[in-house]
């Protein structure tokens, strides 16, 4: 296991990393904010999904992902059917619209990454990838229970959301 000054130099990048995010969202379009892309990426990637599943995938809750879903919905990039299986749920699916503005958003993305990393190897690239994808592993929410939050003095500080 990692010393602690580890992991406390790791919430100091994390906290860091949203210039990156920050910088990633600038290059979106104005009518596609960082909900619908995320929506579009992951009906590209899943095809035909359960809102149920794509909130899970968000991480967000159901009203959050029925905000991006209908947003994406109301400019043509998605079209929502009722589930064959369970008629009080809907299955989500990209239009033809729907996969040019994906590709769109991932070729701006791409051209991103490629300009700013442009200086790092394709093994350097790769590890990064590994490491990110297994990271977000760690934090899976049916690996493992989370840990207990530790008891915060009272303070008027905010809490530290890396």
């Amino acid at each position: 296991m990692a010393e602690r000054v580890q992991y406390e130099e790791l919430v100091r990048q994390f906290s860091a990393f949203g210039a990156v995010k920050r910088e990633m969202g600038r290059i979106l379009p104005p009518d596609c904010p960082g909900g619908s892309a995320a929506v579009l990426a992951l009906v590209g990637r899943h095809g035909d999904i359960r809102m149920g599943r794509l909130a899970e995938l968000l991480a967000v809750d159901m009203s959050v992902t029925s905000r991006h879903v209908t947003h994406a919905a109301d400019r043509g990039w998605i079209e929502r059917s009722p589930d064959p299986a369970d008629k009080r749920s809907r299955i989500v699916r990209l239009t033809p619209e729907g996969r040019k503005r994906l590709d769109d958003l991932t070729e701006r993305t791409t051209q991103l990454l490629a300009h700013r990393l442009s200086d790092w190897s394709d093994e350097e690239v790769g590890q990064l990838t590994r490491l990110m994808t297994r990271l977000r592993a760690s934090f899976d929410d049916s690996r493992v229970p989370a840990a207990p939050s530790p008891q915060r003095p009272e303070t008027d500080d905010p809490p530290i959301h890396p």
